[in-house]
C-alpha cells in the first residue's frame, strides 16, 4: 500500500509540475541474439514485478516469447514446435505465468499457450486451426480468441474447466484482450450490424457493447483492478483516425486526446488509473505516452540525460506496473534497430519521499488557509 502511495504522489506531481521533466531511467533489454536485419525485440508487457514480456528474434532466426529480469536478462521462452517456429508472449500475471500463441507441436498450426515454471502447455482451441492467448489474472484465468471452424469466438480458460466460449456481440468474430483480478473480461466483438466495438464480459451479466467514440469500431487493451478500460476508438468526430480511450461503468467512453497529432492507442492501465501507449505528435511522429491526471505526455522528454545519452526513441509503450516501471519498445537511432525497453521511474525512493513531503506540507498550507478564510 506505502509503495502504491508513493507511486500515486510522484505521478501526481508530475501532472502539475516540470519537476519531474527527467523521470525515468531506460534500460535497452537487447535480444535473444539476433543480428544484421533479426536485431529485433519487442515488449508486450510488465507485471508487478518487474519481469518484461514480448518476444525477440534469436540467433536461428526464430521469432520466439522472452521474459526479462534486471537480474537474469533475456530467457527464451522456446516454442512447442522446435526449431524455425514462432512463439509470442502477450500477457503475463503477478505469479510469472506467461500467456500468447505459438507453433503447435507438430508444426501445423498457432496455438495459445502458458508457460509456468520453464514449461510451455498448449492450451488448444475451441474446434478450429488456431488460438491465441492474451492475458492471464492473478487466479489464473486465461482470455483470448480461437477459431471454432466457423468463426473466431472470444474465450475463457481454467486448468478445472478448459476453454469456455464466451460468445460474441452478435456477428461472427470476438477477441477477449484483457482480464482483471475480479474476473471482468473485455475486448472487441463484431455486432449484428457489422461493426466492431468493444465489450465487457462478467459472468453474471454476459458481454455488454461499450459502443464507440463516434465511429464505426472501437478496440479494447486493457482493464485494471476497479474495472477501468482502456483502448482506442476509429471514427472520432466523424474524422478518419483512432484516439486512446479510458471507459469507467459512470462515465462511459472518454477520449484521452493525442501529443498534437491526429492518432492515439492506449496499450496498458495500472490500478492506479496511469495509462501508456503511443500517439503522434504535432509533427506527425509516433511516441511512447504516459497518461495521468487528465494530462499526456511525451514519455521521451521525461528521460534522464544518462538516458538521452544513449540516442533511444520510444515509439510505443505496451505495460505499467504500479511501480510506474514502464515496457515497450523503441529504436537505437544509430543502427535503427528495433529494440525493447524498460523505464524505471527516478528519483531513487528517499527522493521521492522528500517530494511527498512537499506535497504534504503544500496540502497543509491550503487546509490551513480554507480553515482561517472559513471565520472570516
Amino acid at each position: 500500500m506505502k509503495s502504491k502511495f508513493i507511486a500515486l504522489a510522484l505521478l501526481a506531481l508530475c501532472s502539475i509540475s516540470t519537476a519531474c521533466a527527467q523521470q525515468y531511467s531506460l534500460t535497452d533489454l537487447g535480444t535473444l541474439g539476433g543480428t544484421g536485419f533479426n536485431d529485433f525485440s519487442e515488449s508486450s508487457g510488465i507485471n508487478a514485478s518487474g519481469v518484461v514480456i514480448g518476444d525477440s528474434q534469436n540467433a536461428a532466426g526464430d521469432d520466439h516469447a522472452f521474459t526479462y529480469t534486471t537480474a537474469g536478462g533475456m530467457v527464451d521462452l522456446g516454442s512447442l514446435g522446435g526449431p524455425g517456429t514462432d512463439s509470442v508472449a502477450y500477457g503475463i500475471n503477478s505469479a510469472g505465468t506467461v500467456v500468447g500463441y505459438t507453433r503447435n507441436s507438430a508444426g501445423t498450426q498457432n496455438d495459445a499457450f502458458s508457460y509456468s515454471g520453464g514449461v510451455m502447455t498448449d492450451l488448444g482451441t475451441l474446434g478450429g486451426n488456431s488460438s491465441n492467448a492474451w492475458a492471464i489474472n492473478s487466479s489464473g484465468t486465461i482470455v483470448g480468441d480461437s477459431r471454432t471452424g466457423t468463426g473466431t469466438r472470444a474465450f475463457s480458460y481454467t486448468t478445472a474447466g478448459g476453454m469456455v466460449n464466451l460468445g460474441s456481440l452478435g456477428g461472427n468474430l470476438s477477441e477477449a484482450l484483457a482480464i482483471n483480478n475480479s474476473g471482468t473480461i473485455a475486448g472487441d466483438s463484431i455486432t449484428a450490424g457489422g461493426e466492431d466495438h468493444a465489450f465487457s464480459y462478467t459472468t453474471a451479466g454476459g458481454m455488454v457493447d461499450l459502443g464507440t467514440l463516434g465511429g464505426t469500431y472501437s478496440y479494447v487493451t486493457g482493464i485494471n483492478s476497479s474495472g477501468t478500460i482502456v483502448g482506442d476508438s476509429y471514427g472520432v468526430g466523424g474524422a478518419s483516425t483512432d484516439h486512446a480511450f479510458s471507459y469507467t461503468t459512470a462515465g462511459g467512453m472518454v477520449d484521452i486526446g493525442t501529443l498534437g497529432g491526429a492518432r492515439s492507442n492506449a496499450w496498458a492501465i495500472n490500478d492506479l488509473g496511469a495509462i501508456v501507449g503511443d500517439a503522434n505528435d504535432g509533427l506527425g511522429n509516433d511516441h511512447a505516452f504516459l497518461y495521468v491526471g487528465g494530462v499526456m505526455v511525451d514519455l521521451n522528454s521525461y528521460l534522464d540525460a544518462a538516458s538521452i545519452a544513449m540516442g533511444f526513441e520510444l515509439y510505443q509503450a505496451y505495460g505499467i506496473n504500479d511501480a510506474g516501471q514502464i515496457s515497450g519498445w523503441g529504436v537505437v537511432l544509430s543502427t535503427g534497430d528495433v529494440h525493447a525497453f524498460l523505464l524505471t521511474p527516478v528519483p531513487e525512493p528517499a527522493s521521492i519521499v522528500m517530494l511527498i513531503g512537499g506535497l504534504s506540507l503544500l496540502g497543509l498550507v491550503t487546509r490551513r488557509k480554507r480553515e482561517i478564510s472559513s471565520r472570516i
